[in-house]
């Protein structure tokens, strides 16, 4: 029972960070609403995540704490290639203009280390740590491709692959063969298939054993991703700068 109660616990205290992310801070009243929890309950959670910094409190708003901060470059430490795949991706949003990332997999959703915006890119408020689907982005299929299949099952029985607009891959067999496609030419496209007007190019950066580190991607609207441009030099220049990493990341 006691281990019962602590997984509830550690699950409420979860959720609250979450909700003050989503609600970007809250007061314990606009939190207890949000949450359907009583506010005596939020509020011992509250006082002991504050205790830790993991929250802070200001006036009577409380929003998620500076204590993740310090956990986040952590996790970007830990392995030297996330750290140099900053500067490609830095490099990559000059070059284009538009929106460049780096996306490493987690627990089968893509997960955003590094974010630059061109000069032209579009803002669509996706930030580091945000979490993406695979079966509907660029970056995410290249994950997908270079994963056992018994992995691919996973990904499709546990999410369902949800449509998220006209352009989303739903069915599973239709999803291997693009995969199989990604495989074959060695870069991803996602054609408008998570956010309607949005399109992107994904390229995997590898290892020495061809496994894969994270994958780095250019992403902008349609009316000006298309033509020769989409279809052949921007994937050129994502394979590129993923390459330069892999070198940097092999002598490093």
């Amino acid at each position: 029972m006691a281990t019962s109660d602590s997984l509830k616990t550690t699950a409420t205290s979860v959720e609250i960070v979450l909700a003050l992310r989503d609600l970007d801070g809250a007061t314990l009243t606009e939190l207890s609403e949000h949450l359907g929890r009583p506010k005596s309950t939020l509020h011992r959670h509250l006082s002991t995540l504050a205790e830790y910094d993991f929250v802070s409190a200001d006036g009577g708003v409380y929003d998620v704490g500076f204590r993740f901060l310090e956990l986040g470059e952590h996790t970007l430490e830990r392995r030297e290639a996330y750290r140099l795949a900053e500067s490609p991706v830095r490099d990559l949003a000059r070059e284009t203009g538009e929106r460049a990332q780096f996306v490493v997999e987690e627990h089968g959703e893509g997960v955003y280390l590094h974010v630059e915006t061109g000069e032209r890119a579009v803002r669509t408020g996706l930030s580091v740590g945000r979490r993406i689907p695979l079966h509907s982005t660029a970056a995410g299929k290249v994950v997908l491709a270079h994963l056992p299949e018994e992995r691919i099952d996973e990904v499709i029985e546990g999410t369902g692959l949800p449509p998220l607009t006209d352009g989303t891959i739903t069915d599973g067999d239709e999803l291997r063969a693009e995969l199989d496609r990604v495989a074959d030419r060695g870069y991803a496209f996602n054609r408008e298939e998570n956010i309607e007007g949005l399109r992107a190019v994904a390229g995997p950066v590898t290892d020495g054993d061809e496994g894969l580190v994270g994958v780095l991607s250019v992403s902008g609207p349609s009316n000006r991703l298309k033509g020769e441009w989409y279809e052949s030099e921007l994937p050129d220049l994502v394979l590129g700068s993923a390459n330069e990493l892999e070198l940097r990341i092999a002598y490093a």
